[in-house]
């Protein structure tokens, strides 16, 4: 007597090679997650660079040419995202160290080449501009870890 067998259902292999692809799109996606969130915060401190530039040039506009302390600029700067904290007014030097969500205004100053990374901070060298002049910058995640410099 043969008695055929007639049973329905998934082998333990195809369960298994399911498994394995599922875990290997799961892998993939939460090691393109943090790259994807460290870029839209740079997105979001450059647009803050530029709110603060604007709340800068329209404070020297309504005060006779006189550049903001940081207390007074908070109050303009109005527009700052979660991932940059509240601006501060700076005095020039040759390199201006910028941590991590740090925004920092310099007067009469002038973009140059990006310093290097180092822990959450970089160095962002700058030459002399007129006292009309001013810079904007702030630290990017992306690349390492630079400075973004914005010329007023």
């Amino acid at each position: 007597m043969n008695a055929k067998l007639n049973t329905k259902g998934f082998t333990i292999i195809e369960v298994v090679l399911v498994l394995a692809i599922a875990g290997l799109i799961f892998l993939m996606v939460f090691i393109a997650l943090p790259a994807l969130q460290s870029g839209q915060r740079d997105t979001s401190r450059k647009n803050d660079v530029g709110a603060v530039a604007t709340a800068v040039s329209n404070y020297t506009a309504n005060n006779r040419g006189n550049f903001p302390s940081t207390g007074t600029l908070a109050s303009y700067a109005k527009d700052i995202s979660t991932n940059s904290t509240a601006p501060t007014v700076v005095s020039y030097s040759a390199a201006v160290p910028i941590a991590e969500s740090q925004i920092k205004v310099v007067q009469a100053a002038k973009c140059s080449d990006t310093g290097k990374a180092d822990n959450g901070s970089a160095s962002q060298k700058l030459t002399a501009g007129t006292k009309n002049q001013f810079v904007v910058i702030t630290y990017l995640e992306s690349g390492g870890g630079t400075s973004f410099c914005q010329d007023s």
